[in-house]
């Protein structure tokens, strides 16, 4: 399987997970907002501090951000580009987000696909700090009580990285039973999750988030994403019973370091991690 050498050395633990509780819910992101203000106070109003969101459609500007680049450094395997602010109105097609706390206050890490204004189609690492929300739209989440996706130095990328910790429960309702996790480098996406639930007793999970990276990616299709740096979002994603036990079903879209757009089911077993693969499994049976 394919690999590649990060800064740092190994952590011994390749799954950072959580038990909480959760529950699914939508909302209405508010036009006029920073997109981050406007995804905390959706969750706030169900009692959530944080946790997952999809997106299927929606209009960001003024916009910002970033897609994966070589690196000018042996500090990291890959890095960031430059900051992208494409002009007008940015249409969304698809993207997830974990919403968590980084350096004491709310803050996100997500990656979707758009068209922006004049048709070029986009993708990448959405900024927080310079995205707001231009047309109110209608976004799918799943809160956490429980835990909390966390940002913190990574000794073994070299980045500062979302991981889920345990957190104090709010109370909020919830009716499903649910897992944080962290994939770490260089461990296949589905084979990694597959021995997970087998391990927790999980014959039937829907996936809900799904932000991070592969390297690369193959495809069920036969389509194949050569170069090694991409940042993904899972669009679709469920653990289901399968003749040898939970079986993963992964449908990605990302965008890699040339800028090339992808999107599809990914292959069991050829597609490793390249930085980390944060999720949360909604626990069906």
């Amino acid at each position: 399987m394919r690999s590649i050498t990060q800064p740092g050395a190994p952590i011994a633990d390749r799954i950072q997970w959580v038990e909480a509780r959760g529950r699914s819910f939508s909302f209405t992101l508010e036009k006029g907002l920073p997109l981050l203000e406007a995804a905390h106070r959706g969750f706030a109003a169900q009692g959530f501090a944080g946790g997952v969101l999809e997106m299927k459609r929606g209009a960001l500007g003024p916009f910002a951000y970033v897609m994966p680049a070589l690196s000018k450094t042996p500090n990291h395997a890959a890095f960031y580009s430059e900051t992208h602010r494409p002009g007008g109105v940015s249409q969304l097609s698809t993207g997830t987000m974990t919403l968590g706390v980084r350096d004491g206050a709310p803050f996100f890490h997500c990656h979707a696909l758009w068209t922006e204004d004049g048709a070029r189609a986009g993708g990448g690492h959405i900024l927080p700090e310079e995205t707001l929300v231009a047309e109110p739209f209608e976004v799918a989440a799943f809160g956490l009580d429980g835990a909390m996706f966390t940002a913190a130095p990574d000794p073994e990328t070299g980045f500062k990285l979302f991981g889920p910790v345990a957190a104090a429960p709010r109370a909020a309702k919830t009716d499903r039973r649910a897992l944080a996790l962290r994939l770490r480098p260089n461990q296949d996406v589905a084979l990694c999750l597959e021995a997970f639930c087998r391990a927790h007793g999980i014959r039937e999970a829907l996936i809900r988030g799904g932000v991070g990276s592969t390297i690369g990616a193959r495809f069920e299709d036969g389509s194949v994403v050569e170069p090694f740096a991409t940042e993904l979002t899972i669009t679709a994603g469920a653990i289901a019973p399968g003749e040898d036990g939970p079986e993963a079903v992964l449908d990605v879209a990302l965008v890699d370091y040339t800028g090339a757009l992808a999107q599809g089911r990914l292959v069991r077993g050829d597609n490793p991690v390249l930085m980390t693969m944060e999720l949360v499994l909604e626990v069906v049976a």
